[in-house]
């Protein structure tokens, strides 16, 4: 079968056939992301979209075209989504009595919502829709927009943006220093959907095989260009500052469980003092001391003998850098304290230096929308934090002892392209403690992680990761993963801490060059084109 003959076969596809091609498209266009990363799966999975909405017009033109295109964004949404996000389900296993029932309904109701956007986006392209090269444009405009919108609108879920399948290889990678993960996902829609003109006619679509000729180029510059940055940079160690991370891999049921409390603290005790290597015997061969997000299953700031085992542990001239659930005063009119997300900085003594406060919490994980009413319902969220969690003011840039000051990340604020540091200061290296123990050995940790990588690229810092169950890592601000623990691994992981470069043209300008691009794009598919001459 020819590439045209194919083409025609998919725009003429209707009913059913029509659904599970799109469903099929998206689903396998997820496998470019981590932890498979088969790039080439969306020079198929970008086409097959494009020539479904071709065959959209078949709908009878109008708002029946429209609504055709809307059916089939959706269906190729949903099949992305549900492939590449299945595995959030595990998260209502942990407490199976409590959450199985729900299973479900997250696995499939969470795509079916973030499906919305892609129709969105199919509904744009199609409004600039015109035969050959400019249908792949209109595409990368109305999916981007849609993708940017998916990452930002009630409160954003920017999780496998498309872009992320160029981010897999360090040398494709660094064009997020300049436009970040959305440019790139605008990138990686143009690159692998042009070759859909292969499938046209001559006729329609003179000199066909340039375009992804040209694409393929554009990908290769790209690829050039990563290449000079990478063998360029120099990246040096912070001197003075030796990390050491901690991943404890506590199960996710006893986290939940305050009888377990001694038990947790000897775990964090015991690997935090290990001897590692013959250069680091202990806990005093470190200066930084890092444990996970949510380490402790009680307030930590009220139990004070806690925090003198911690003044025990720790020695002189060490700093521990945790996550604890930190209480704080009741809202007027409520008896239940508050309760924050948050990570502490704790000197020698046991004394709690400085606290940040999780900003951007994960609805129904960490608070539940409309949380007075759902829960007189019965319902709660998974964390189980009657009331939910509140949310910090602000990201803010916290000093730390002996070590450059830093950008604290808690769990999944690490995902948010252009929102992970302070606007007064900007810090030096990030530091993201998580729990990604919800999900077990599913592709959700390694998704995090790299994710987590690319903030590095955006923004030209280091990056400290420290889970509770992996994947913990130290990642250079090239997004290099310089050392790591596995998945499930229970160990301590000792390395220096890369030095920041200066701020990225990402950094300072934030996603201005992406508005720029679609702004350009926009004027390009507005724009009439010419008849051509007839030909003699």
């Amino acid at each position: 079968m020819t590439v045209q003959s194919l083409a025609r076969a998919v725009i003429l596809a209707w009913g059913w056939r029509r659904t599970v091609l799109a469903f099929g498209a998206g689903a396998i266009g997820a496998l470019a992301m981590p932890p498979f990363g088969v790039l080439p799966i969306l020079a198929i999975s970008f086409p097959i979209l494009v020539w479904l909405l071709d065959g959209a017009s078949a709908a009878g033109g109008g708002w029946r075209t429209i609504l055709a295109a809307a059916r089939t964004g959706w269906w190729f949404g949903f099949g992305y989504h549900l492939a590449g996000l299945w595995w959030v389900g595990s998260a209502f296993l942990v407490e199976a009595d409590r959450f199985a029932w729900l299973l479900p309904a997250a696995v499939t109701l969470l795509p079916a919502g973030l499906a919305l956007f892609t129709a969105f986006g199919a509904v744009v392209a199609r409004l600039f829709w015109r035969p050959g090269g400019r249908r792949v444009l209109a595409l990368a405009f109305g999916l981007t927009l849609a993708e940017f919108l998916r990452g930002t609108v009630l409160t954003g879920f920017p999780w496998n943006l498309y872009g992320y399948a160029l981010t897999q290889y360090a040398w494709l990678a660094q064009g997020a220093a300049y436009v970040g993960v959305y440019g790139l996902t605008l990138v990686a829609i143009v690159v692998f959907a042009s070759p859909c003109v292969l499938g046209d006619d001559a006729e329609e679509t003179p000199r066909r095989v340039a375009i992804p000729i040209g694409a393929a180029l554009a990908l290769m510059c790209l690829a050039l260009f990563g290449g000079w940055r990478v063998s360029t940079a120099q990246i040096a160690s912070v001197p003075g500052v030796k990390l050491r991370i901690v991943q404890p891999d506590i199960p996710q049921d006893q986290r939940f469980r305050p009888e377990a409390r001694d038990e947790i603290l000897a775990r964090y005790a015991a690997l935090s003092d290990k001897a590692a290597s013959p250069e680091r015997s202990g806990i005093r061969d470190v200066t930084h001391v890092i444990w996970p997000e949510s380490a402790f299953p009680f307030f930590l700031i009220w139990d004070r003998e806690a925090l003198a085992k911690i003044a025990d542990l720790v020695p002189p001239g060490v700093t521990l850098i945790t996550g604890a659930a930190r209480p704080d005063e009741p809202l007027p009119g409520r008896r239940e304290p508050r309760v924050f997300n948050s990570a502490y900085v704790i000197d020698h003594q046991g004394a709690i230096t400085a606290t940040y406060d999780k900003v951007h919490l994960v609805p129904f994980g960490e608070y539940l929308p409309f949380q007075d009413r759902l829960e007189d319902l019965g319902l709660e969220a998974l964390t189980r934090q009657r009331g939910g969690f509140s949310a910090g003011d602000r990201r803010r840039t916290i000093a730390i002892p002996g070590a450059p000051p830093v950008g604290m990340l808690i769990c999944y604020e690490a995902i948010f392209p252009g929102a992970v540091t302070s606007a007064e200061r900007r810090p030096q290296w990030l530091l993201n403690v998580t729990n990604d123990a919800w999900f077990g050995f599913t592709p959700g940790p390694y998704q995090h992680l790299h994710q987590t990588a690319v903030r590095a690229i955006e923004e030209g810092l280091p990056v400290v990761r420290a889970a509770n169950n992996g994947v913990s890592a130290v990642i250079d601000p090239l997004g290099r993963t310089v050392r790591s623990l596995p998945l499930g691994a229970r160990d301590a992981l000792d390395a220096d801490l890369p030095a920041a470069l200066p701020a990225t043209v990402f950094a300072r300008a934030g996603h201005v060059p992406l508005f720029v691009a679609l702004f350009g794009l926009f004027l390009a598919l507005i724009r009439r084109s010419r008849p051509r001459p007839p030909i003699a």
